[in-house]
């Protein structure tokens, strides 16, 4: 027997603001939040791209010095959604820590700050470098660092996942938190993903000619998803959590209900690390309604991954068109943030919750023209007021990760 799995709290720090009014804000005047990349006074000199998704306003952070000292940047993130998250769906305490409450959350590769840190001072010519590495500073970088400070600050005890799949991450944690919920592993689950600001990441990216360069001078026109003047990604930062519970449990104390994830789905293209691939995203999208068990035509909105690179935005639109036709519309919202990694399932899942309860689709910023390439599918190019009741949500990630989430607005 399956349960209903319900989302009772959320929170997000994103390059277009943290709170609700900020985003719909933002989202309602088209306004970007990519920026031009802070120079790091070591790789930025040598990456094309010059822009960013940047989180540019300032954060209070009051967390315990036991806490931080466990914790890089990502970290401090992750631990701050997650701490919003909490408040805002009243969980007792006792329930917290009973381990009937889990945490599914990562990031793309834990905190590269303090990694480049400890690489830096391992190739030092010092002869004391070995005793300025930091006795945590593993602790703040490894791959699943967002889990367990999480796990670590509020004293949870259940089930850890900790999803580093890149850009799928947070919508893994997601999902995998959904089916642990959904098939009574446990009663609640704290969802989402983080990624700092680092020009490493730029340049990893950067190296692969996947970065938009066009634009360097007016960073707010890029990125530019299925435009025919598109050029690349725009690497971004930001985090974003979900608290998961089952409908029962909710209702039974009296909490909010914001809305219900009815479908998952995740595979592989078992192919090429790089390449998206139509035959598997367009299964992945046909496996996550046949989870829903809905019909392709009961679904009223599409939240595209659009990174805005020339190949990935033509493949996704190929793969919806065959999907869904030109039926229902279909945004990219890394247009008005960035790509943010590891969050941006999280922060894109959080974003339809406020559509929803707004009642108004967004059109994909920097859409001028769109390629031909990409016309098969039903482009928003100007603010839709109307009632959402189910959204798409797809991502897709390097090692041929590919992920769907069907979310549905509430219904008793």
């Amino acid at each position: 027997m399956t349960r209903r799995v319900v989302i009772t709290a959320c929170s997000a720090i994103t390059p277009i603001g943290r709170t609700r009014q900020e985003i719909v804000r933002h989202l309602t005047e088209g306004i970007s939040g990519v920026r031009s990349l802070r120079d790091d006074g070591l790789l930025t000199k040598h990456i094309h791209s010059r822009v960013f998704g940047t989180v540019d306003y300032p954060i209070e952070y009051d967390f315990k010095r036991s806490h931080r000292k466990t914790m890089g940047p990502v970290s401090y993130y992750a631990c701050q959604v997650a701490r919003e998250a909490l408040e805002r769906s009243g969980l007792k305490p006792e329930f917290i820590s009973s381990g009937r409450l889990g945490v599914a959350f990562g990031s793309t590769h834990g905190s590269p700050t303090v990694q480049r840190k400890i690489y830096k001072t391992f190739f030092s010519h010092s002869t004391s470098r070995f005793n300025s590495i930091g006795a945590v500073d593993y602790l703040k970088s490894m791959v699943h660092t967002t889990a367990v400070n999480i796990t670590k600050m509020f004293g949870i005890t259940g089930r850890v996942i900790s999803s580093c799949t890149a850009c799928t991450t947070s919508s893994q944690s997601i999902g995998f938190g959904y089916e642990m919920v959904k098939y009574g592993m446990q009663d609640a689950m704290l969802c989402g993903g983080a990624d700092e600001y680092d020009t490493t990441t730029v340049a990893v990216f950067d190296n692969l000619l996947a970065c938009s360069t066009e634009f360097n001078d007016n960073p707010h026109r890029t990125p530019r998803p299925f435009d025919v003047r598109r050029d690349g990604l725009v690497v971004g930062e930001g985090a974003g959590a979900v608290l998961l519970e089952e409908y029962g449990f909710a209702k039974k104390r009296g909490a909010r209900i914001l809305g219900e994830i009815v479908g998952f789905s995740c595979n592989n293209n078992g192919g090429d690390l790089i390449l998206p691939n139509l035959d598997g995203i367009t299964q992945t999208i046909r496996l996550g309604l046949k989870d829903a068990c809905i019909g392709a035509e009961k679904v009223d909105f599409i939240s595209a991954h659009a990174t805005g690179t020339k190949m990935g935005d033509i493949i996704e639109a190929q793969a919806i068109g065959g999907v869904f036709g030109r039926r229902p519309p279909v945004t990219g919202l890394k247009s008005y943030m960035g790509h943010t990694m590891g969050s941006c399932g999280a922060i894109e899942t959080i974003i339809i919750l406020y559509l929803m309860a707004e009642g108004f689709i967004p059109p994909t910023l920097n859409l001028e023209k769109v390629d031909e390439r990409c016309a098969m599918i039903r482009h928003v190019t100007e603010i839709e007021e109307r009632p959402l009741r189910t959204a798409g949500i797809q991502n897709f990630a390097f090692g041929g990760v590919n992920t769907c989430l069907i979310l549905k607005k509430f219904d008793a």
